[in-house]
């Protein structure tokens, strides 16, 4: 990959509580790229999309975000963030035009909204198909249509980089559907993208590179497994122990 590095990690470990969860993480994202990053349940894939986002702290090495030491980064309207399993507004009453607004602040001066403004609003809420329930109430969605507007609020900055800790997680199959042809919308623009999965699913074939991690380490980085879902990684009951620290080959993914 030619394309100059969008996120740097070098060495990174980092602690939740006093349990060590990463444990001194490499990873390269260059412009343009799509990568996943897959592993069992605790194996630190949220907690290392949660370090480049600076909600959990590093307790050693290096995260550069477009060629800027992440402590001293500060243009983070060049990054979309979609958090892992929350709701769109957080328990407070708001209407799903107001959550997407939220993340068009970055974009406006003292948070006055322009015609511009108000244009990218419109056309976020279109990419994800929600475009008909813009004055609804957020707490009357469905699991998927929440995904949709987290995802639209992230993509209403026009960011660089759009970071998405696992999108497709309780999402029904017709949200699975509109959220894969967003991405692909996305990344024919040029739009640099990591993401959390559980499985590729319906994004598999956006996906340029796949980053597997166990207990906090990195156990492959290169093409996707051909299978998708558990019984593609390393680690799921039908994985020997003895395969632990084997790179990842068409014989584990059966």
């Amino acid at each position: 990959m030619t394309g100059e590095p969008v996120i740097s990690l070098r060495g990174v470990t980092a602690e939740l509580g006093s349990r060590p969860v990463l444990r001194g993480i490499d990873l390269t994202v260059h412009r343009g790229e799509v990568v996943a990053l897959l592993g069992a349940n605790g194996s630190g894939k949220s907690t290392a999309i949660r370090t480049i986002v600076g909600q959990v702290p590093v307790s050693g090495g290096e995260i550069s975000l477009f060629g800027t030491p992440r402590r001293t980064f500060r243009d983070w309207s060049r990054i979309g963030y979609v958090p892992q399993r929350t709701t769109a507004a957080g328990g407070v009453p708001a209407t799903v035009t107001e959550v997407v607004s939220s993340g068009r602040l970055s974009r406006t001066r003292f948070g006055l909204f322009h015609k511009a403004d108000h244009t990218a609003v419109r056309h976020a809420l279109g990419l994800v198909g929600m475009a008909d329930r813009a004055k609804d109430n957020v707490e009357a969605l469905s699991g998927g249509q929440h995904q949709r507007v987290l995802i639209a609020r992230a993509l209403v900055a026009e960011p660089e980089l759009l970071i998405m800790d696992e999108p497709m997680a309780g999402v029904d199959l017709a949200s699975q559907e509109i959220l894969a042809h967003t991405l692909r919308e996305q990344v024919a623009q040029g739009t640099t993208v990591l993401l959390v999965l559980h499985e590729l699913g319906p994004l598999e074939p956006l996906i340029d590179r796949a980053v597997v991690l166990r207990d906090g380490c990195v156990l492959h980085d290169g093409p996707p497994p051909r299978a998708v879902g558990q019984h593609a990684l390393p680690g799921h009951d039908h994985v020997h122990p003895h395969d632990e620290h084997t790179p990842l080959r068409t014989g584990l993914l059966s």
